[in-house]
């Protein structure tokens, strides 16, 4: 059957819009969400309030709260949510595999491990080092959480390169360093005293309140540079999503893209595990989320997929203050109970 060219130019112009107003509309709604996250909190604040706060017209306690409490908060929402997506979404194109994700390949594990190991190490040193260094103690703590990430992404990287950089090589190396991982925070954990236990299962709760603006600051130098790369290989990834032979005879270096695309994954969800904590399942169910309704265009997932990210903490982030108030609920555990349920239905759909 003949098509005509104009037809199928215009069907082509009407496939591109709806994903792009998709989109448009996934970030008017992250907006939205954004004001309402500011809003929301022990101390009510009207929306007319936070956009006075907004354009500087408020002054004194409310001014302290919105700028030094809930927007720092709801901006680690915003850059973790989109930089633990845009690393699963990665994930799964350069492994060619739906369940790859920072927990799958045992990053958020490790982080885990290497901050309860700090906060036990400290415990015990303490004592011994000078009062400028103890006072450092959060740092130290999120830097050995973010030193452990980058050790299990070397081990995978070198086992990769020793057997091959298959997807399915690294995703049962990361399975293996989970489980070897979690069983060494476990380790921990049984040993160590109240105080230390509870700062090791306060640390495996992702906070969104433990970030200020220089955290957030060291987030964005480690995120934004790794979501323009992602972009920049969005190309790349359709290339890899059509099989290691098609993107070889396009051009692509499959090896080089496989490593090269998690390391950038993996400092990425390093540096939000390092300051936020673990949080789980953004970085699993939104790139599925997005890919079941733009499709497997990377163009289009990879933006779409950050915008999904940063929605759903803001979304699980406002919940949390306001599901057990005056209490905060850590986001993590929201995260968790929304997308379990969610992925078993997207494995249901997938089966029929």
């Amino acid at each position: 059957m003949h098509l005509d060219r104009a037809e199928v130019s215009l069907s082509y112009r009407r496939h591109v819009e709806r994903k792009q107003v998709f989109m448009v509309c996934l970030f008017l709604i992250g907006v939205v969400f954004f004001c309402v996250s500011l809003s929301v909190g022990v101390s009510g604040m009207p929306l007319d309030m936070v956009l006075k706060g907004l354009l500087g017209m408020t002054e004194g306690r409310d001014r302290l709260i919105l700028w030094s409490i809930r927007m720092p908060q709801a901006v680690a929402a915003v850059a973790a949510g989109a930089g633990l997506a845009l690393s699963g979404a990665a994930m799964q194109a350069i492994l060619r595999n739906p369940l790859g994700s920072p927990f799958t390949l045992g990053f958020s594990h490790a982080g885990a491990f290497g901050a309860a190991l700090t906060v036990m190490v400290l415990a015990k040193i303490s004592p011994v080092l000078p009062a400028w260094l103890v006072s450092f103690g959060p740092g130290i703590v999120a830097l050995g959480a973010f030193v452990f990430c980058m050790i299990a992404t070397s081990v995978i990287l070198a086992v990769s390169a020793y057997r091959g950089a298959s997807p399915e090589t690294m995703v049962l190396c990361g399975v293996a360093l989970g489980s070897l991982f979690t069983a060494g925070t476990m380790f921990l954990q049984y040993f160590a005293d109240d105080v230390q236990l509870a700062a090791m299962v306060f640390w495996t709760f992702g906070d969104l309140a433990r970030a200020g603006w220089k955290d957030l600051g060291v987030m964005a130098s480690v995120l934004i540079p790794g979501g323009i790369y992602f972009y920049l290989k969005r190309w790349d990834f359709n290339a890899v999503e059509a099989g290691d032979e098609t993107a070889r005879g396009l051009g692509v270096d499959v090896s080089s893209l496989r490593l090269t695309g998690l390391v950038v994954s993996s400092l990425m969800v390093s540096v939000t595990v390092a300051y936020l904590g673990v949080i789980g399942f953004v970085g699993l169910i939104c790139p599925h989320f997005i890919r079941r309704i733009l499709g497997d265009d990377y163009r289009y997932v990879v933006p779409a997929s950050a915008l999904a990210g940063a929605l759903l903490l803001l979304v699980a982030d406002t919940c949390a203050r306001q599901i057990m108030a005056p209490h905060v609920m850590p986001v993590a555990v929201l995260t968790s109970f929304l997308g379990a349920p969610a992925f078993l239905w997207l494995l249901i759909r997938t089966v029929r």
